[in-house]
């Protein structure tokens, strides 16, 4: 009658140590697939996360602002006057302007449309012309995010140089576009922008004053 041995069963180590490689292999993946779902909810989620945050503070800042700068020049206001209501020939010296298009006059005074670099445009109007003192301007587009209106007052100084003065009065009704008016753009940058191109075009470096 044959024995048979009841001992423990033996283990092929070989196939041990293969199934720990894989069991550990199968745990880096399932770490590494997590670390990537990890970061694709980042990704997708902080620009929401930051849009929604962009918003939300837009939606609390008032929709209306008053902004006004100046700077002094070495010409007349004639010539300061022939400068800023020649529309026409703004891309000239402002390089925010590439192309200017005339419009039918509105109430008897101009209307001109301004694009940009970049495609964009924006119509104007004049609402207001005393020459060679002041100039009122609005967009005259509603559908935009942004509207209101800009007030030139040209004064002659003793020296016989002139002070340009610009106040904006301006809306904006899109949360996006006020929260970077506000923090972003400034109020003011606009202004800036355009006394320092009317002082290259006379070849003269302008100080902005408030």
């Amino acid at each position: 009658m044959t024995n048979v041995s009841r001992g423990k069963p033996k283990y092929n180590a070989r196939v041990w140590k293969c199934g720990i490689a894989k069991s550990s292999r199968m745990a880096g993946e399932r770490f590494v697939m997590r670390r990537i779902r990890a970061i694709i909810f980042v990704l997708v989620a902080l620009p929401a996360l930051i849009v929604l945050v962009v918003v939300s503070i837009g939606a609390f800042l008032p929709s209306q602002h008053i902004s006004t700068r100046a700077a002094r020049f070495l010409q007349p206001p004639t010539a300061i006057w022939q400068a800023i209501t020649d529309y026409e020939k703004f891309p000239a010296w402002r390089k925010d302007v590439v192309k200017v298009e005339a419009l039918p006059d509105l109430n008897g005074k101009p209307v001109w449309r301004e694009f940009d670099r970049h495609g964009g445009s924006i119509p104007f109007q004049v609402l207001v012309m005393v020459p060679p003192r002041a100039l009122v301007t609005r967009i005259a587009d509603p559908k935009l995010p942004f509207g209101g209106t800009w007030t030139y007052e040209i004064s002659s100084q003793a020296d016989g140089s002139s002070l340009l003065r610009i106040t904006e009065d301006g809306e904006t009704y899109n949360p996006i576009f006020r929260f970077a008016a506000r923090f972003v753009l400034g109020y003011s940058r606009t202004q800036e922008q355009y006394l320092r191109a009317l002082g290259a075009k006379f070849g003269q470096s302008v100080t902005i004053e408030k």
